[in-house]
């Protein structure tokens, strides 16, 4: 799998127009879009009375039930996913954190958490360096031939523009609605590679084509709209939508571009993927999943039922 190069938090890099396979919220370690980190985590706890469910821990392979630990490598980028709310350093939170933490109750063991940047992830479970990842890994065609999936939620690709602008006055259902603009987007990201792969629109459409701008982390795409130095940006559904929700980003949510399936993200053919469905669909089950999504205002993303490796979305 091809990766972009790591970047620094403060850069802004234009890359050429390359077909990526990266998806999901390209960030960098505790980085948030501006007034997002001064907003505290919801208090409750829907995780706190999780049990292990034995039937479902004895998925698990022998060697990890023996050891009763996983090494999970975690993207915490901003809200409502992954963030850190009371900075850097300290216990990061989110819908992302509480799922991986219920599955691990469910299944009876516990996480070391390594927070990593979010184009590294994938690459380090194919060397063994974690048994399993998470950072709003979307489920892509691409994607699928190296590296394992366990959906257990559907966000997907939005778009957002500073409020009160006038770039784009409508939903985006084509991206021939962004001839002439300049679009942030994240870095390694599914946003990155949709809008490389349709650059040619506006040229078959005879109007001028659009800029793409990719930053290494949320805070700076944010900026970049508030400057004026791009029109619109493209990222999460549930991030975008969590964003225009807080006065301090002044922003306005375009609405849902396209779904993905978004999962945990394991190395090809690894032994952990039934356990992990198993985990999610008692969580479902037995309702602390809709508790937590319902905690992080993203309970319109559920899904019925957790799949291995679904085709992606069309």
């Amino acid at each position: 799998m091809n990766r972009t190069p790591s970047r620094s938090a403060a850069a802004l890099v234009l890359l050429p127009a390359l077909a990526l396979t990266a998806c999901g919220s390209g960030t960098t370690p505790g980085a948030a879009p501006a007034g997002a980190q001064a907003s505290p985590a919801p208090t409750d706890d829907p995780v706190a009375d999780v049990r292990t469910v034995d039937s479902v821990a004895a998925l698990l392979p022998a060697g990890v039930r023996a050891s009763g630990r996983l090494r999970i490598g975690s993207s915490v980028g901003f809200p409502p996913g992954a963030y850190y709310p009371n900075g850097p350093g300290k216990a990061p939170a989110g819908q992302d954190i509480d799922i991986a933490d219920a599955v691990a109750k469910v299944l009876g063991v516990k996480l070391d958490r390594q927070d990593a940047s979010f184009e590294t992830i994938l690459p380090a479970l194919g060397s063994g360096k974690y048994d399993v990842g998470t950072g709003n890994f979307g489920v892509t065609t691409q994607r699928l031939k190296t590296v394992d999936f366990v959906t257990y939620i559907d966000d997907g690709q939005g778009f957002a523009v500073k409020k009160g602008s006038t770039a784009v006055k409508k939903k985006v259902t084509d991206l021939s609605q962004l001839c002439g603009l300049t679009i942030g987007t994240g870095a390694g990201t599914t946003f990155e590679s949709t809008l490389a792969a349709r650059k040619d629109i506006c040229a078959k459409a005879g109007k001028k084509p659009y800029e793409v701008k990719v930053y290494s982390e949320n805070g700076a795409t944010l900026t970049a709209l508030r400057q004026g130095r791009i029109d619109v940006i493209m990222s999460t559904i549930n991030g975008l939508r969590h964003q225009a929700a807080q006065p301090a980003a002044q922003t306005t949510f375009l609405g849902e571009y396209h779904r993905l399936d978004v999962g945990f993200a394991f190395k090809k053919g690894s032994p952990l993927t039934k356990a992990f469905r198993a985990a999610v669909d008692e969580l479902i089950k037995n309702g602390t999943y809709a508790r937590i999504l319902k905690k992080w205002g993203t309970s319109a993303s559920a899904i019925d039922a957790s799949r291995i490796n679904p085709p992606e979305h069309r």
